[in-house]
């Protein structure tokens, strides 16, 4: 009875995110250009922290990609249409988000080349290595949780920290593979320890502004072993203008294969 009740729910589900259901709330199903993710399912939506990273990171000659923490599966399908050829697997700790996602992955134009895994990244071992590992780690460390205890998982670092996310990326690597994931600003120098101590190296970073002129909200990272001194990449992406307040060209380019209004 278990399975013929969640084998329903999938049905109504890949309705609604094909357009024959009546869900079109965008906290319930978010539209992109080429593919559709149910939204109010998994604990962590869609937002603009992993919209950034999978439009950002570098998936050139990746042929295995894994996501960690995957969520709604967002940035595997922004990878999967940004490389025509990736195998990625997509990792979540929690069971519910893991089956949201092999629903939107399951709706998606590449299916085949999706697979999403209820597990761990600590102990996680697929057999072989990933030439890119992307990940939207939690944030909000040791600081107040929600009370809802999915929502708490994905959200803040009881079961991934960034020092675990780092020292399993290192592991899972391939000889030249590199980690792409975003952090808050003021964990730079808790990443670059654990860079360190992992044996990796800073491959390129840009730095989140929300509006013109403020300070950095967000940071991107690029992370790999195959990187020599002086290579480093370092800039600044604005999200908005300041004056006139608009999306600034820079951030349009960016996203606007993804967002429908861009």
């Amino acid at each position: 009875m278990q399975a013929s009740l969640m084998f329903f729910a999938r049905f109504a589900l890949i309705l609604q995110i094909n357009g024959e259901g009546s869900m079109t709330d965008r906290k319930k199903v978010f539209r992109f250009k080429q593919f559709t993710v149910v939204n109010d399912q998994a604990a962590m939506r869609v937002g603009t922290d992993g919209v950034l990273l999978g439009a950002w990171c570098s998936v050139d000659g990746a042929a295995h990609v894994l996501d960690v923490g995957t969520g709604t599966g967002v940035i595997a399908l922004m990878v999967a249409q940004r490389n025509d050829a990736a195998l990625i697997d997509a990792i979540d700790l929690d069971a519910t988000a893991a089956e949201v996602c092999r629903i939107n992955f399951a709706a998606s134009p590449w299916a085949e080349r999706l697979t999403a895994i209820h597990s761990d990244v600590n102990g996680y071992d697929p057999g072989h290595g990933y030439d890119l590992i992307v990940c939207n780690p939690p944030f909000f460390g040791n600081g107040v949780l929600p009370q809802d205890s999915a929502r708490s998982i994905a959200r803040h670092n009881q079961t991934l920290t960034i020092e675990q996310l780092i020292s399993n990326a290192a592991r899972l690597l391939t000889a030249t593979g590199r980690l792409a994931m975003v952090t808050p600003a003021d964990a730079c120098a808790l990443v670059r320890r654990c860079v360190v101590q992992a044996g990796l190296q800073i491959q390129r970073t840009t730095q989140v502004c929300p509006v013109e002129g403020r300070p950095p909200k967000r940071v991107l990272w690029e992370i790999g072993a195959n990187v020599t001194a002086g290579e480093v990449v370092a800039d600044t992406l604005c999200i908005e203008n300041s004056n006139p307040r608009q999306y600034s060209a820079r951030y349009l380019a960016l996203c606007r294969d993804f967002y429908l209004n861009m």
